[in-house]
């Protein structure tokens, strides 16, 4: 069994110092950036700024981000070509990968998007990876690879090959190729299967966003699946210090680290789920914002949408054999973190 390491070791000597964020401008890709400056990391951010959504409020992180004396950016795609000049210039010891066409309903609006950026921009980094390979890469997934997930909670090496949407097929197809290109270059590979993150600084397309903004301005939300889904909502900071922590715990083909470790038995490569194992109800998580913004929603209840799960939960136990550790932000304190954000950046005075 692996020896399990903390964030902790990040801070030595010994620790890589230098990263690559992927998409540094995106919701998770700036709160993981902040917490490696500010443990004294270099930071590279790789962003293509793209107008999926407002791309003022990805300019306003990259400026928090830009007060670090260790963080530089540079705005392209991840299929141009110059992305190779970027990555050399990084040299970067681990490599987080979480530039992606994100959100499961515009798949069905804009499929291009989600080919280019899932598939080709993160093939255009394996090619880079395999060339320069860092000391660990780390991919961010999605639990939708796990479709319908009868199974709860879903275990990594839980049946992840009927997809619902396109978004959840590049993120599977992501991960394959991923597996391959691990196998045949040994470069260590952890892929990690992000459970429905929120937080501060998240991306207006996301419930808690719109729902707290409707409210807000007096207008109906809508509710799908009639409010009776299940979301095992993680935390913003509870994912990143699982990152964090996985950055520093490195695959060893053949060094299974517990019974539960998915690791591939021909390469350095492991899946691990980050989510806390403990579903909220759709209904819930709404009284949680009403309660902190101190009004009621008016409520739209429509049905489940293409492409939508009753509901997710996350087996949690292999990531806390690897780190020591499991999200536990209970969603009251997550989301008043988030409405407190949410009313200082649109400059929305308390009740």
């Amino acid at each position: 069994m692996q020896v399990k390491q903390t964030s902790g070791d990040l801070r030595n000597h010994h620790a890589p110092r230098r990263a690559l964020v992927t998409g540094g401008a995106g919701f998770i890709g700036f709160h993981l950036a902040r917490r490696l400056l500010a443990d004294g990391w270099q930071v590279t951010s790789v962003d293509g700024i793209t107008p999926y959504y407002d791309v003022a409020l990805k300019r306003a992180r990259l400026t928090l981000l830009a007060a670090y004396p260790g963080f530089s950016s540079r705005e392209l795609l991840l299929e141009d070509t110059s992305f190779a000049d970027a990555y050399a210039d990084a040299a970067p010891d681990v490599v987080f990968h979480l530039a992606a066409q994100a959100g499961v309903r515009y798949s069905l609006e804009n499929p291009d998007a989600y080919v280019d950026a899932n598939l080709i921009g993160t093939y255009r980094l394996l090619e880079l990876v395999r060339r320069r390979p860092p000391s660990h890469l780390l991919l961010a997934s999605t639990s939708s690879v796990y479709g319908m997930g009868d199974d709860q909670p879903s275990a990594e090496r839980g049946a992840t090959d009927q997809p619902l949407t396109l978004y959840a097929a590049t993120k599977k197809a992501m991960e394959v190729i991923a597996h391959s290109y691990s196998h045949l270059w040994k470069v260590p590979t952890t892929v990690t299967r992000f459970y429905s993150v929120y937080g501060p600084w998240g991306r207006p397309d996301m419930a808690l966003f719109k729902f707290t903004k409707a409210i807000l301005a007096g207008e109906p939300i809508d509710i799908y699946g009639h409010g009776e889904m299940t979301r095992d909502f993680t935390f913003v900071d509870d994912v990143i210090e699982a990152l964090v922590r996985l950055a520093v715990v490195i695959p060893v083909q053949g060094e299974p680290a517990s019974p539960e470790d998915p690791l591939s038995p021909v390469a350095p490569y492991r899946v691990v789920n980050i989510g806390g194992g403990q579903p909220v109800g759709l209904m819930t998580f709404i009284e949680a914002i009403e309660h902190r913004l101190g009004r009621a929603a008016q409520r739209r209840f429509l049905p489940m949408q293409p492409g939508d799960v009753a509901d997710t939960c996350a087996a949690g136990d292999l990531l806390r054999a690897l780190t020591g550790y499991r999200p536990t932000t209970p969603v009251d304190i997550g989301v008043g973190a988030f409405v407190d954000w949410y009313r200082a950046h649109k400059g929305v005075p308390c009740l």
